[in-house]
């Protein structure tokens, strides 16, 4: 059966990301997009402006965030946000979220910065709050964090989107996944530390009650891939190539469909997959070429 794979952008492509996505898009089946503010100095484009203008731009593809940050925004805002993109949209949005990581962000523009476990915590109150909002009209919360009185969120979606939570920290963030998610996103870097994260996964979910099995598993991978390996291997010290530190697969077309076709194996429902070359569209092309058709 088909692996939905959606096409990933890099936070910092800024001016290039439409361009890129006009050439490169066509055989994928969703779009994700970041979210950042600033990010080392680099040029970033908001995260839901990006969204929205991938929406209407692109009309046959699903679109989210890998992921929101929730401190970003009010998280009843967020609902009302989320809940107004299917609705022009045609019910294409998924909800990404996350806890947040990059304090340089926060610092800069002035949010607070709690502790990794609040975070998660709001985090956690968010996505309940957000449930809140698109189910009932109007809408009341108290949490530890945020409340709401009497909220109206109109329209409310339908159908209602997933709610998908990124992360893999193993104490806390996988825990919320267990309780929270209808997806669960996760940065590949290796196949057994992969399937150390199911475990923990596996046992947070036999704690709160919950079916480990529905939990739709959407891995996220960075690529660089080329038609031969002494092209891989010239294209990793190329300057317009992004770093490897950041690549967790590289090699030919054949490599990286069974590096694919075993995270799939592993659990994976959805792939997403960003590559070493953007804007440049080559790796994108090659891959949508040799590899797609066998995922």
């Amino acid at each position: 059966m088909p692996v939905p794979v959606g096409l990933n952008v890099w936070s910092r492509l800024m001016e290039a990301t439409f361009p890129y996505f006009d050439l490169t898009v066509g055989p994928f089946d969703s779009l994700w997009l970041p979210d950042h503010v600033q990010y080392n100095g680099h040029k970033v484009a908001e995260g839901w402006t990006l969204l929205v203008w991938a929406l209407a731009r692109y009309p046959d593809k699903l679109a989210g965030h890998e992921v929101l940050c929730n401190s970003f925004r009010n998280p009843a805002h967020t609902a009302k946000m989320v809940a107004t993109a299917p609705a022009l949209s045609g019910g294409r949005t998924i909800l990404g979220i996350g806890a947040g990581w990059n304090q340089e962000e926060y610092l800069a523009y002035g949010w607070p910065c709690p502790p990794t476990r609040v975070r998660i915590a709001q985090l956690a109150e968010a996505i309940e709050l957000i449930r809140r909002m698109w189910r009932d009209s109007p809408a009341t919360y108290e949490g530890q964090h945020y409340r709401v009185v009497k909220a109206h969120c109109e329209p409310r979606p339908e159908p209602i989107p997933p709610v998908m939570i990124g992360g893999h920290g193993e104490k806390y963030l996988l825990r919320v996944v267990a309780q929270h998610a209808d997806w669960w996103n996760y940065g590949f870097r290796d196949h057994a530390l992969h399937a150390h994260k199911q475990e923990v996964l596996k046992a947070h979910c036999r704690e709160v009650g919950r079916d480990y099995d529905q939990i739709v598993q959407v891995v996220r991978v960075g690529i660089l891939i080329a038609r031969t390996e002494r092209e891989v291997e010239r294209l990793k010290t190329d300057p317009c190539v992004r770093p490897m530190a950041d690549i967790r697969l590289a090699g030919t077309p054949a490599q990286v469909t069974d590096a694919l076709q075993r995270i799939v194996r592993q659990g994976a429902a959805r792939l997403t997959v960003n590559f070493a070359d953007a804007p440049r569209p080559d790796g994108t092309e090659l891959f949508s070429e040799t590899v797609l058709p066998y995922l």
